[in-house]
């Protein structure tokens, strides 16, 4: 039976390892011809190496699939050009790009440093720009030369960004906006037949495991679900890439595990007006008032 991505162009970033190696080989298992872009450096960004994409893509191959390496950085203008240019060389359109790479440089804000700040804003904002700006360019040119489009923006947030956690205001200020940039991404393809959407994921990978050392590691019997594993997170971010969410944009999803939800994001909450300019000192109460009636502030586990 085809499956629900059969004959389909996709690049994923960062698709070497862990979530991004899943959403590689579901792609691949649902039909589509992957491109596995993957830089192949260390957690924090150092380093890089040609093995790692090229054995995802070996894997993908050996198991029937098609698929092609990528190296390019990201992050580079001219490189995430010639990643998204592997794709139309090797198989001719581009139908989904999945922005997945990322970088980890954690350091409470009084401690951190301006590199630190830097090469995370490089990576995480920069690079889902990069490739998404050309991809971008290319789905529209295309519509404008009176062809079918049907283009799959997905970027990756985090929760650290969209509700925040202590430690990594430099990761968690990139995931935030690259939330806010899919969103208004959506709004400026639409017309060209291009959905954006956003996904935020939550696993056990090489990212994540040292953020919480002291959390339980409960054993999993071979062939159980496993609720940490990250290629729980494909199957919406494939779904995504299908035909079948064309009506879906500019949204923000959760996954983890067996959970799948939908996060709703800056909504305008109580309010109130006068026909006159405030004064400081009478804002007090109404501050309170205001507080009083909006919903409260969401922690990670909400």
């Amino acid at each position: 039976m085809a499956g629900i991505c059969e004959g389909r162009v996709v690049v994923v970033t960062g698709a070497a390892r862990g979530i991004g190696r899943g959403h590689a080989l579901e792609f691949a298992r649902q039909g589509a011809r992957v491109v596995v872009n993957d830089l192949g450096g260390g957690v924090d960004g150092s380093g890089e190496s040609t093995s790692p994409a090229e054995q995802v893509a070996q894997e993908i191959r050996a198991a029937g699939g098609e698929a092609v390496a990528n190296t390019d950085s990201v992050a580079d203008f001219s490189g995430a050009k010639r990643m998204l240019e592997t794709a139309l060389d090797h198989f001719g359109d581009l139908h989904v790009l999945v922005n997945n790479a990322g970088i980890l440089r954690d350091r409470m804000l009084f401690n951190m440093s301006e590199e630190e700040w830097d090469a995370v804003m490089h990576v995480h904002l920069k690079g889902t720009f990069c490739p998404s700006r050309h991809a971008a360019a290319y789905w529209r040119d295309k519509s404008k030369a009176g062809k079918a489009v049907d283009g799959r923006l997905i970027n990756t947030t985090s929760v650290s960004g969209t509700y925040g956690n202590p430690g990594q205001s430099n990761y968690g200020a990139a995931k935030a906006g690259i939330a806010s940039f899919t969103i208004i991404a959506a709004r400026e393809l639409e017309r060209y037949g291009v959905t954006a959407n956003c996904v935020s994921p939550g696993a056990l990978t090489r990212m994540t495991e040292n953020l919480n050392p002291n959390r339980p590691r409960a054993e999993v019997e071979e062939g159980a679900f496993n609720p940490r594993s990250a290629d729980n997170v494909a199957p919406i971010v494939v779904w995504l890439g299908s035909l079948e969410s064309a009506g879906v944009t500019a949204r923000v999803f959760e996954s983890s595990g067996g959970r799948l939800g939908i996060s709703e994001g800056w909504r305008r909450g109580p309010s109130v007006t006068q026909e006159r300019r405030w004064e400081p000192d009478e804002l007090g109460a109404v501050v309170q008032d205001l507080l009083a009636k909006a919903a409260p502030v969401p922690g990670l586990s909400a």
